[in-house]
């Protein structure tokens, strides 16, 4: 029961599915709920190619990924889109730490974020297009949700923290340690090996997984050189560019 609730508290702040408050649990399932992001990610991937199936049947491909990818943003309410923007506002600011935070806490967009965004979302609409119209559509959204909340709670355990104790990521982040990270990437793990055996080799699936931890990797290490410490919008916007690294590897391996 504590399993499914850590799972149901995973999916209530990664998604903006209507679960029951009851399966929820209490204060500390925020912190546990961590290991099991990458379970979140993969029903969220289900979904998703669930739709993709449905879209395909009945549209052409550029419709179908337009579609996919506005049910993607949807489903997670665009809060991981928001920190990107968020992030890319902050992060390239000609400013000092402080302002930089100062900056990311505006909810206005900028110019930096706006085209951030923009560039996120025409690198996975053109990655889906290409993979909608070639194949290995399914596997590459079960697997890019899934790395992205890997590494959005890697990032949170793993690397020192930028704001205050009540801003919400310091409050997510309590209870959540080694332990939760090992769960995590146990499932990733198990994730990664399934991929392996469904596409009968490791090359791609290898190819995925280094394609969406190097931006993710790349971003968290700019993001330490000019905050504090990391925020809750940089796990957001390292989880969006790790979906869109593996999307794009897919789209190159698959469609060649």
């Amino acid at each position: 029961m504590r399993a499914l609730e850590d799972l149901a508290c995973a999916l209530g702040f990664l998604t903006v599915l209507p679960l029951p408050r009851s399966l929820r649990g209490g204060p500390g399932s925020f912190g546990r709920s961590f290991g099991w992001f990458p379970v979140a990610g993969l029903l969220l991937g289900a979904a998703l190619a669930g739709a993709a199936l449905a879209a395909g049947a009945l549209f052409p491909p550029p419709v179908s990924a337009a579609l996919v990818l506005a049910l993607w943003v949807l489903l997670t309410g665009g809060l991981h889109l928001d920190g990107l923007m968020d992030a890319c506002d902050g992060l390239f600011a000609a400013r000092g730490p402080k302002e930089r935070l100062e900056i990311m806490s505006d909810p206005h967009p900028g110019a930096f974020g706006v085209l951030g965004a923009g560039c996120l979302l025409l690198s996975k609409y053109g990655a889906l297009l290409s993979l909608l119209g070639g194949g290995g559509t399914l596997l590459a959204l079960l697997f890019a949700p899934a790395l992205g909340r890997w590494v959005m709670a890697a990032a949170a355990i793993l690397l020192p923290y930028g704001r205050g104790g009540e801003a919400l990521g310091a409050r997510l982040r309590r209870g959540a340690g080694r332990a939760q990270l090992a769960l995590a990437s146990g499932w990733m793990l198990a994730a990664f090996v399934s991929l392996c055996l469904l596409l009968r080799g490791a090359a791609l699936p290898a190819a995925a997984l280094a394609a969406g931890l190097a931006p993710a990797c790349a971003l968290c290490a700019l993001a330490l050189r000019r905050l504090p410490g990391l925020t809750g919008d940089v796990y957001g916007a390292a989880g969006e560019l790790a979906e869109a690294g593996v999307l794009a590897a897919f789209a190159a391996g698959c469609c060649r």
